[in-house]
């Protein structure tokens, strides 16, 4: 098996290797969500390592060696399970204009011809002029209106995807109370907190009801874009310096959502572990395999912090610092 270094404890386990190798090892049926985001080369590419899936030669040999991935996913997943797939349209280039290539619709039909039923897509909204200040995308400067607004772009956003392992869920995800916490930038309504905890009938619980109609939502326009994990020590000065680990709040919803506490979430691109430190501090079990060296280093410190129940990061402290959670720590 292609394992560099591991750390396995009774809260987590993350390996540094192949991740199609690693998922090999894992029993059928045995994991309750994943949650990811697939390292497609024509954006970014990660590291030089051969089995980098960012380093494939073109669009149709990545999703070729992607399907392996989404292949042993789904025998891994328990029936009636979901995955949440984290992607973007993805800029077509060297087409002499500003135009995209459908990468989500594209993991779509891939999922859907591994046995997977797709269940929707959430948008991710980003701010223009700071997509515009970050990308340096000509055609979100404002001179493109001015001159001329047919060459105006888009400040895409982020998608995720969500998808159900065909079958029965045999262990139904159950929230008998509602909701307790929620993960966003958002006011909670003052006249609505009180029903936080609510134990009497569901349909009068106010607070879990807020709560659900924003996750419930097509448009996540409340995401908290500095809620990360810290990152900057991963990057490697022999590789291409992206790296940007996906929001906290994005991860939260879906372990919150799709599992229940004491379950295995598991991510097959782990990068600095944010998809497993936010299972493992709302009390699931969470595994990941990350193949970049410095990545795996950052996510073991990462990941650690989590199962002391220390929080990371300066902007998590909006969350949690007073909060119940929905599930044991």
């Amino acid at each position: 098996m292609a394992v560099r270094d591991q750390l396995i404890t009774d809260r987590f386990a993350v390996y540094n290797g192949d991740c199609v190798e690693v998922m090999k090892t894992i029993p059928d049926a045995s994991v309750h969500l994943s949650i990811y985001s697939p390292p497609f080369g024509g954006l970014y590419h990660y590291s030089s390592d051969e089995r980098d899936l960012s380093n494939c030669d073109d669009y149709d040999k990545f999703f070729e060696h992607y399907a392996f991935v989404v292949r042993e996913k789904a025998r891994i997943t328990m029936p009636g399970r979901v995955t949440a797939v984290h992607c973007m349209d993805v800029p077509r280039s060297n087409s002499g204009v500003d135009s995209y290539i459908d990468f989500p619709g594209d993991i779509i039909r891939l999922h859907e011809r591994e046995g997977w039923h797709y269940t929707g897509r959430r948008m991710i909204w980003k701010e223009p002029l700071e997509v515009r200040l970050r990308t340096m995308q000509k055609n979100l400067a404002h001179r493109s209106l001015t001159e001329d607004s047919i060459a105006c772009g888009v400040a895409s956003g982020d998608m995720l995807l969500s998808f159900r392992r065909a079958g029965k869920n045999p262990v139904p995800v159950t929230h008998p109370n509602g909701m307790f916490d929620y993960a966003g930038e958002r006011q909670i309504p003052s006249d609505v907190l009180r029903y936080r905890g609510w134990k009497g009938k569901q349909t009068e619980n106010r607070y879990s009801h807020w709560i659900w109609r924003q996750y419930a939502d097509c448009m996540w326009d409340d995401i908290r874009f500095s809620r990360v994990l810290p990152y900057l020590e991963a990057r490697d000065s022999e590789d291409e310096k992206h790296v940007h680990p996906l929001q906290l709040d994005v991860i939260d919803r879906c372990v919150q959502l799709f599992s229940n506490p004491g379950e295995v979430c598991f991510t097959p691109f782990m990068g600095v572990g944010s998809e497993v430190y936010s299972p493992v501090m709302l009390g699931r079990r969470g595994v990941g395999v990350e193949l970049k060296a410095s990545y795996y280093r950052q996510a073991v410190k990462n990941v650690k912090a989590a199962a002391e129940g220390v929080i990371v990061g300066e902007k998590t402290m909006d969350m949690f610092s007073d909060a119940t959670m929905d599930g044991p720590a």
